[in-house]
């Protein structure tokens, strides 16, 4: 079973060395390496070509490119059988691609009996795991904040991120590929058009890749904007901004309004339960991760929690009508 790993990156200088180290550690490695370059202008092709001399790696330069586009480019490329996806930004686990190779080695490969059926007994899509790498307070808090735990996850319903999952090249053609229309979110699109096929999904928590949290604020909000605007694009997740617009543009001030008019314990207690339900998984997941610091950086952590989850939700809120009136536009242009 020949195994692809592909990759896109752009001025990724400053991280690939950890992603090209922890490939150069795995158990498994993968049969060939093809990375599509979308036009970068730091150091990123001769660090990429540096590592190509001991290495089976393909370099494709497409400029221009979007990260569906890349991807696509990669796979077409791929001669494996099987397709490991990843990004610039992580460090792999040394047995990750040994863990997301094992599930498809184990099952028989897919016969697809009709258009939206395959085998029961084949494996399709293995969904790897990723874990925050944080390297600093706001990091370790943005992580409890954004990042699920392994022991939040249902596996049946895990829609896997393509920093950290395998499929069948013969899937991917399936459904046409990743949707190069799209820039962002582009892989949960491909998880749902996979499911729709039928293909079957299985969940590899030991495959992990390590996932360093934006650095800073303002990274995160123009991180989560675009992710809004993705989902807007693509016409995902409609009731979950809904109500977000509804928490923040009617139930806070009319409970901020039963405070100041005489009704503060009716409203003391709803914003209790608000901040206990906006709050209690983040702080649930940062707690443990507090053990080996001080107090003084404990008590910064604590305090990032509430303005990280409020700036998430103004990025969401900001960036989803934008990708709605994209859609719109795109919809009106295509008739």
């Amino acid at each position: 079973m020949k195994v692809s790993l592909i990759c896109t990156v752009k001025n990724e200088a400053e991280a690939l060395p950890r992603l090209l180290t922890s490939l150069a550690a795995q158990t498994r490695a993968p049969d060939e390496i093809i990375i599509v370059d979308g036009g970068s202008t730091d150091a990123t092709l001769e660090i990429l070509r540096e590592y190509a001399r001991t290495a089976p790696m393909h370099i494709i330069s497409a400029p221009g490119t979007n990260i569906s586009q890349g991807r696509n480019i990669a796979i077409r490329a791929a001669h494996g059988e099987i397709i490991c996806a990843t990004d610039a930004g992580v460090r792999l686990d040394p047995n990750w691609v040994a863990e997301l190779v094992a599930p498809f080695q184990a099952h028989k490969p897919p016969g697809v009996s009709s258009a939206n059926t395959v085998h029961s007994s084949s494996v399709d899509v293995v969904s790897g795991f990723f874990v925050p790498d944080p390297h600093s307070v706001f990091e370790t808090a943005l992580a409890a904040t954004t990042l699920p735990m392994l022991r939040d996850i249902v596996p049946e319903k895990f829609l896997p991120s393509s920093r950290s999952v395998a499929f069948r090249k013969a899937a991917w053609e399936y459904v046409g590929g990743y949707p190069e229309w799209l820039d962002y979110c582009e892989d949960l699109i491909f998880d749902l058009a996979l499911r729709r096929a039928g293909f079957r999904f299985v969940f590899a928590p030991r495959a992990r890749v390590y996932f360093r949290p934006r650095p800073n604020l303002r990274a995160f909000f123009r991180q989560y904007y675009h992710y809004a605007r993705g989902d807007g694009k693509a016409d995902l997740w409609l009731l979950r901004h809904l109500i977000r617009y509804t928490t923040y543009g009617i139930a806070l001030p009319l409970t901020l309004a039963l405070l100041f008019s005489g009704f503060w314990l009716l409203g003391i207690g709803i914003l209790t339960v608000g901040f206990f339900g906006m709050f209690f998984t983040p702080y649930r997941r940062l707690l443990p991760a507090l053990r080996d610091f001080s107090w003084r950086d404990r008590a910064r952590a604590l305090a990032w929690v509430p303005i990280i989850r409020i700036t998430g939700d103004v990025a969401k809120m900001l960036g989803y009508p934008v990708g709605v009136v994209w859609r719109w536009k795109h919809r009106k242009g295509a008739r």
